[in-house]
């Protein structure tokens, strides 16, 4: 018998609780046992049991990008010199700690990463270009392409 994924586990109540924290996370228990038409105390113990099996990871704040002056969005693509286990790992390494990149993936065709910077305008990502991607010494190549107008951007999965 094939084991159950992950989403199979999960009750149409607990579907409805992932939904609705989405939405708003700052929703109170009663507030969220009202949504999902059940008292609080089960509730509670359901967001409790989501949270512990890592359904909810965290709980976050949406800034607004524009009013913070960081609404100059780049998508950039990194290639990496050499690459092997090690590189791809100090890469990584150097990436979390820079505050500008605010997502980092790794994928496959010509490029190796994937990157979401913030910068306040284009002359700042020029120089975060130069003085802070460029002098990763396994940075290979980039390629920026700069946004233009977001479309859609949604913060949470699709349930």
């Amino acid at each position: 018998m094939a084991e159950k994924s992950s989403i199979d586990r999960l009750d149409a109540t607990d579907v409805a609780i992932l939904r609705a924290l989405q939405q708003d996370a700052r929703l109170t228990t009663k507030e969220l046992a009202v949504r999902v038409n059940l008292s609080s105390t089960p509730v509670f113990d359901r967001v409790k049991r989501l949270e512990r099996e890592g359904y909810i990871k965290r709980y976050i704040t949406v800034l607004d990008a524009e009013k913070l002056n960081k609404g100059f969005v780049v998508f950039c693509t990194v290639k990496l010199s050499p690459i092997n286990k090690k590189v791809a790992q100090e890469f990584c390494d150097a990436i979390i700690n820079i505050p500008e990149v605010t997502e980092c993936y790794n994928i496959s065709g010509h490029y190796d990463y994937l990157l979401k910077v913030h910068s306040p305008n284009m002359k700042y990502y020029q120089e975060f270009v130069l003085n802070v991607l460029g002098e990763l010494p396994m940075l290979g190549s980039l390629e920026s392409t700069f946004v233009m107008e977001e479309v859609k951007h949604l913060f949470g999965v699709a349930l």
